[in-house]
């Protein structure tokens, strides 16, 4: 069919100049793809987070209400990207065919079997059929195909960690990644729903960064999720507490850090409204690091100035140079990591 752009622009339909991810629509047939593209048959999806609460919500908690609607959301778009949260996820697969112009470019042959590292909201996507929703997961089994952009980035799968651990750590990549980058030894670290995939893996990561001379905090929203941080033992300390009450976590950790607040923060929570508990808990001059999709980056701004708050904030991106091999080392070095994520996610 020819060169396409390497960045996916020749599969939007409407609005026609804007790049796939901030489409409306994008073309997904499959019948022919351009000779820079990777078409892939998928057989997992994982919905971020963010998504899948939303759609959770929605219909009620029933699967096959979940199922109707991202079935829906992908004959109407071209591509999981849910028009609520503006999020997608990423999938599983293995490569069906390799356009003849990436074929010397790329380290991947017909029949690997990888993990993609875009969004599902700019990746076209076909749906034959939905098999099952996991919903203790977020993931979703299917019969379908989906196409990977010259400039798209993937992970081949290891052989010695199963495709369900692999898919939930890799959707979260960025965030044990951009942990690393940002705490230093001595910190204190707040992380915000510590008890989830991206919490739990950043919460580990700071442990390691901040050494025996910081303070790792975790707040998890339920006492399940707060069980899961006090049996991580990654955090010194961990409390319960709604971050969408935002006067109540600072005076907590007021309370924790002898009102000295984190110098750096790491929100990973799912849901909306979490912005200024972030903000109001890190010291001035620290960081906040917002990983979650759930976040409002208006209310973080203007949040942020209405209370005269020196902070830097930073956007979660999902991308960071190495994060797949990261994040799986992660699992690899932690016996006890790897042994909570097993258990909720296998």
């Amino acid at each position: 069919m020819g060169i396409g752009s390497p960045f996916g622009t020749h599969r939007v339909i409407e609005p026609i100049g804007v790049m796939p991810q901030a489409a409306w629509k994008l073309n997904n047939n499959m019948d022919h793809i351009y000779d820079n593209e990777i078409l892939v048959k998928v057989e997992r999806l994982n919905i971020d987070a963010a998504s899948f609460t939303q759609l959770e919500e929605e219909a009620g908690g029933d699967p096959q209400k979940i199922a109707g609607q991202i079935k829906r959301i992908i004959k109407e778009r071209g591509k999981m990207h849910n028009p609520v949260t503006g999020s997608g996820g990423m999938f599983i697969g293995t490569v069906k065919t390799i356009g003849p112009a990436l074929k010397a470019k790329i380290d991947l042959k017909e029949g690997d079997r990888i993990a993609s590292l875009v969004s599902l909201s700019l990746t076209p996507l076909l749906l034959k059929r939905i098999k099952k929703i996991d919903m203790d997961k977020d993931q979703v089994e299917v019969d379908g195909l989906a196409i990977l952009f010259e400039s798209g980035v993937y992970a081949k799968l290891p052989s010695d960690l199963p495709d369900k651990l692999c898919l939930a750590v890799l959707d979260v990549a960025g965030a044990p990644a951009q942990t690393a980058r940002l705490v230093k030894p001595g910190d204190t670290v707040l992380i915000i729903g510590a008890g989830g995939k991206s919490g739990l893996l950043c919460l580990y990561e700071a442990r390691k960064r901040a050494g025996v001379t910081g303070k790792v905090i975790g707040l998890g929203h339920s006492k399940e999720s707060t069980k899961r941080i006090e049996e991580s033992g990654f955090a010194d300390i961990a409390f319960q507490g709604d971050a969408t009450k935002p006067v109540e976590v600072y005076e907590k950790m007021m309370e924790l850090t002898q009102g000295k607040l984190a110098d750096v923060t790491i929100n990973c929570v799912n849901i909306p409204g979490t912005e200024m508990a972030s903000i109001m808990s890190t010291r001035d001059g620290g960081i906040v690091y917002f990983f979650s999709m759930a976040t409002s980056f208006t209310a973080a701004a203007l949040g942020a100035e209405g209370i005269g708050k020196d902070v830097t904030m930073i956007i979660g991106n999902g991308y960071a140079q190495g994060h797949d091999k990261i994040s799986l080392h992660l699992l690899r070095e932690s016996p006890k990591l790897r042994e909570m994520f097993e258990r909720m996610f296998i």
